[in-house]
């Protein structure tokens, strides 16, 4: 495709028709400390060979999760992912397939996202799920916006609990500070979560609680739900470890509405941070509600076995004033990637897969809080825990890295106003011995 820039004459042209004297005029709302005064400092040219050594060079200042020790959860996790899952994915027919907008042709695009669907259902104990959306945080948001059509604007407040990922949060209140949506935040701390109870009214049209938490506590969602529905107002369940719902007892049995959560721990590697899945679920009553997609199973003409998109409610399908959401994607190639390794893994190897998390997990609480200095502060989790330091938890996070082992998030990585002594810690099935081993002594080291 050939570059064909605008001249200054048809860019004057289109900011007129628009209103604005300026280029400029339209970055008023990003903040002024935000904003990038001048060029980048970077050199004018390079030859692709330097770029690409340039690029190397800061490559190697990265440190690869796989090559050391590694702890860190906090919304993203470390799994071993079966080289087929990549090796599938990278096909032509899977790694260059866009949206289907003539769904009848895309028959192994539909049957792939129909399979993604009922895994969702399954483990998080809902009706219905959709074809994924971007990640866990922007799913949790359109859930709070979901809920609020639901109550056809006759509510206005959503109830965001104390254990809810920041992250989350945060890009709750974006989208919310778009809408006559009331934010009631409660301060991100541990042991808090059952206090929404008692902010539940009859204004409230959904709560909003994660389990297990940010802090790794395993929350009971029945009390909540049941305060919730006899104010008419809707549970939203939120997870970011999605092995975790092979573990517990999934959202949908414990009375949650809709079920909303990231999906990268299978499938979809660390990657230094994204692409991540979101994963969305609801009752079948309210999936007309629902953002996205649904593919739906039928038959055709012949009488055989084919699949169709049921439901499109984007903008993209339907007038924009109609649309339950202006979504974009459905991170379709990360949707495939969790499907194939959910589908590796079976029922058996997926509760399996969340038993070794537990185990390992449990052993590395027992060797942290033999510490000197170090207190587990979960009653419950499943494979990410709290602990409290007796000093700055940036601090040793950065001194347990100098030792070559990335040991956990300090909350105030997430939470800034957090407490600076608690850090998140996490172990999986990639966590040996010897890693567990290397991480207590030299914790009990710098801690000393």
């Amino acid at each position: 495709m050939r570059y064909l820039p605008l001249n200054k004459d048809d860019r004057t042209q289109m900011l007129s028709v628009i209103g604005v004297d300026s280029i400029d005029d339209l970055f008023e709302t990003v903040p002024k400390a935000a904003r990038l005064d001048g060029l980048i400092d970077l050199p004018t040219h390079k030859s692709e060979q330097s770029v690409e050594q340039f690029f190397q060079r800061l490559s190697n200042k990265s440190t690869p999760a796989g090559s050391v020790p590694f702890f860190c959860g906090a919304g993203a996790y470390k799994h071993h992912i079966p080289a087929s899952v990549d090796h599938l994915i990278q096909r032509s027919e899977f790694l260059t397939a866009y949206t289907p907008y003539q769904p009848e042709i895309s028959q192994g695009t539909l049957q792939t996202l129909f399979e993604f669907q009922t895994q969702v259902a399954l483990l998080t104990g809902m009706e219905v799920a959709n074809a994924s959306m971007y990640d866990g945080s922007t799913a949790c948001a359109e859930a709070v916006v979901m809920a609020h059509r639901v109550a056809r604007g006759k509510k206005s407040k959503a109830i965001l609990a104390p254990g809810l990922h920041p992250h989350y949060a945060a890009a709750t209140q974006t989208l919310a500070s778009t809408l006559s949506i009331k934010i009631d935040e409660r301060e991100c701390r541990m042991g808090r979560d059952d206090n929404v109870i008692n902010h539940i009214d009859d204004d409230t049209s959904c709560v909003v609680v994660q389990s297990p938490n940010v802090f790794g506590e395993i929350v009971d969602l029945r009390p909540i739900a049941e305060k919730a529905h006899a104010h008419n107002a809707l549970l939203i369940a939120v997870f970011t470890e999605p092995v975790a719902l092979a573990a517990i007892t999934p959202p949908g049995e414990q009375g949650a509405d809709i079920v909303v959560g990231e999906g990268q721990g299978l499938g979809v590697g660390l990657a230094f941070g994204g692409p991540h899945v979101g994963l969305f679920a609801c009752r079948q009553k309210l999936v007309r509600q629902m953002p996205g997609r649904v593919c739906g199973e039928t038959v055709d003409a012949n009488g055989d076995r084919g699949f169709v998109l049921t439901l499109s409610t984007r903008e993209q399908h339907i007038r924009r004033e109609k649309a339950t959401s202006n979504i974009c994607t459905n991170s379709g190639l990360c949707c495939l990637a969790f499907t194939i390794h959910m589908s590796l893994l079976g029922d058996a190897g997926i509760q399996k897969l969340a038993t070794l998390n537990h185990e390992y997990a449990c052993h590395l609480a027992d060797v942290l809080d033999a510490i000197d200095g170090v207190s587990v502060e979960n009653e419950t989790f499943f494979n990410e825990f709290t602990v409290r330091l007796n000093k700055p938890a940036a601090d040793v996070v950065q001194a347990l890295a100098d030792q070559g082992i990335l040991g956990g998030v300090p909350l105030t990585r997430l939470a800034p106003d957090g407490d600076p002594n608690l850090l998140l810690v996490c172990a999986t099935e990639t966590s040996s011995e010897e890693d567990i081993a290397a991480f207590g002594s030299a914790l009990t080291e710098i801690l000393s």
